[in-house]
């Protein structure tokens, strides 16, 4: 990514570089996942079928990716990309990526990403140290002749338009591009569910479903400690850019979240699944005697805050100074350890905002990603 800076590709009729089959395709199995409603895997005779239902926010069509054995011959069916697994080489394009190969061991697959400052990874950040992953510009902006030097087998991206141009580009060289939408998940262990896609492309299917069970498990287990709370403290979030307040919907991804954490998200009656883009003045008339600002930006300080815009005083939270932010861990080069982590690994965000809103409930439970603002 960084997908804080949210995120880039032409129509799947653009992007598909093979004949059409004329081989009729046999299913034999649907792998169910649990959460995940972004992709499908469907298990075929001599190789498997992963389709990206939605590619980015309101796609009309999905992808179809053939992942097949590399010691075979490639399928003779229609797909937007061939990826022969186990993968032995990787370019990918968001740091949220980066997590899925380090859990699953395949830290050393990595050998190219735009904007290497932005992983925290510490494994992957000595791989960078010792020149193995090769800088490739921006995200949206690839270089794409050094890219074709590596000559990774697959590059895994995202986008959030129709716009492919780019990706076309790498593919007319014979290079795979695999549409990773994560970030379309709402659900927060739906996010984390995708790992078993990692899992199909590096033959560590068992691990991804360990890992993901392990993830699932953890989530579930802090979900019940806050089930039968009465009291829930009351939540704003997000913060203002220029005139514009940005505040995650109550269909969000932190929405949910919140609301997990046995916490009163006060936009929990809002059906978006993005950001709502906000008045100061509407924030304030709902949100003015709020218990908790959790998740106010990349701010510091509440002196730094309030030199940012200096109406946030005005909001009870930041009186009693009960504002928190997500960046408690910071990378080598200033990378955000949550933004890189925080897709995987849903259940330490849980616990953390258990622990502001309830902290009897977790007593000893520290704040892994999130931390409470000083005033200086």
């Amino acid at each position: 990514m960084n997908k804080t800076l949210f995120l880039i590709f032409i129509a799947a009729s653009l992007f598909r570089c093979s004949p059409k089959s004329t081989v009729e395709e046999k299913p034999l199995a649907q792998e169910q996942l649990e959460y995940a409603t972004g992709f499908t895997i469907s298990q075929k005779e001599n190789y498997t079928l992963v389709t990206i239902n939605t590619p980015y926010k309101n796609a009309e069509s999905g992808l179809r990716y053939v992942l097949y054995p590399r010691n075979e011959a490639k399928p003779v069916v229609e797909a937007d990309a061939y990826i022969p697994v186990p993968l032995k080489s990787i370019v990918c394009t968001s740091t949220t990526h980066i997590p899925l190969l380090d859990y699953l061991n395949e830290t050393d697959k990595l050998v190219g990403f735009p904007t290497t400052d932005y992983i925290s990874s510490k494994p992957m950040r000595a791989r960078i140290d010792e020149g193995k992953v090769i800088e490739l510009g921006i995200d949206n902006a690839l270089n794409i002749e050094k890219l074709i030097e590596l000559n990774p087998e697959l590059v895994m991206a995202y986008t959030m338009t129709s716009d492919f141009g780019q990706f076309n580009k790498i593919q007319e060289a014979g290079i795979p591009v695999l549409i990773n939408a994560e970030y379309l998940e709402t659900d927060p262990l739906g996010r984390a569910e995708w790992i078993k896609l990692a899992g199909l492309l590096f033959g560590k299917e068992e691990a991804a479903d360990s890992v993901f069970t392990m993830i699932s498990k953890e989530y579930k287990s802090t979900l019940a400690k806050v089930e039968s709370v009465e009291t829930k403290p009351t939540v704003m979030s997000g913060s203002m850019y220029s005139d514009t307040w940005y505040m995650p919907g109550g269909r969000n991804y932190a929405g949910k979240l919140l609301t997990d954490a046995g916490l009163n998200y006060l936009w929990k009656e809002d059906t978006t699944t993005s950001f709502l883009t906000l008045s100061y003045e509407v924030v304030l008339e709902k949100a003015s005697k709020a218990d908790f600002w959790i998740g106010a930006s990349n701010f510091k300080t509440l002196a730094e805050m309030k030199d940012a815009n200096e109406r946030y005083r005005y909001f009870t939270p930041f009186k009693t100074r009960n504002v928190y932010s997500y960046n408690k861990r910071i990378g080598a080069k200033g990378g955000s350890e949550f933004l890189e982590l925080g897709y995987l690994r849903p259940d330490f965000i849980l616990k953390d905002l258990v622990k502001i809103g309830h902290p009897e409930v977790l007593p000893n439970h520290e704040l892994f990603f999130y931390f409470q603002l000083p005033e200086k």
